[in-house]
């Protein structure tokens, strides 16, 4: 039986940390460079993790970082994103996603896995808090690379190594929140689902013109039948 591959973004279609990953971040500046961050000189919604610090980086110290430097930065944020992920008191599941996630994974026509920007550790981390690492084994990641088309094409090495058939895929779905997953769902030649439950509105996403545009992920028997469709 051929499989339909379905890529999850995390931040704003699965989970909102409630700030938690912003706050590990700007301790992990202040930690290893002595700076603050300023997100008003970078726009964050839908980039990577690396991307995110380089702009950073670069407006602080006026040049991209070093890789010592990157890697001084993330294994400081990876420590304060346990912390900070465990205690954010506006930490939230986003509406629909755990009965959708459990509906596709019993159907054994679904193959799920993760198309993220965040690096893969620090991926983990917000998934492992909620429960929600249960229903994904693989996935792309911030930290294979700076590019989202490139992060999904990895995701989709990854399932296709995973799932355990020859067969090829049926069809491939991204799921994300922001106008960048839906570009880079359709470099890859995905079917593209817009969820407006991160920091894009209807109406901000839907000039991208995704496949399916929806205010969060809770009409679940509507969104099986679309992916069947």
């Amino acid at each position: 039986m051929n499989l339909r591959l379905i890529l999850f973004d995390i931040d704003g279609t699965l989970v909102n940390t409630g700030g938690a990953g912003l706050r590990a971040f700007d301790q992990a500046m202040k930690t290893c460079f002595g700076e603050a961050i300023r997100l008003k000189d970078t726009s964050p919604a839908g980039k990577t993790d690396s991307a995110i610090f380089q702009e950073v980086f670069e407006t602080l110290k006026g040049r991209l970082p070093r890789p010592e430097e990157e890697k001084a930065l993330f294994d400081s944020y990876l420590g304060n994103l346990r912390v900070e992920v465990q205690r954010s008191e506006l930490f939230r599941v986003l509406p629909g996603v755990e009965e959708l996630l459990q509906c596709l994974q019993s159907d054994d026509r679904f193959f799920l896995a993760l198309g993220t920007g965040n690096i893969e550790e620090g991926a983990w981390i917000k998934l492992r808090r909620p429960g929600l690492d249960r229903f994904f084994s693989c996935g792309g990641f911030g930290s294979d690379s700076a590019d989202r088309a490139e992060i999904l094409r990895t995701a989709v090495e990854k399932a296709e190594q995973a799932k355990g058939s020859s067969a090829p895929f049926e069809e491939i779905y991204v799921v994300g929140d922001t106008p960048r997953d839906i570009a880079a769902g359709r470099a890859i030649g995905a079917r593209t689902v817009a969820v407006a439950s991160g920091p894009y509105e209807l109406e901000s996403l839907k000039p991208h013109a995704p496949d399916l545009l929806v205010q969060d992920l809770s009409e679940t028997e509507s969104m099986l039948r679309w992916f069947l469709a």
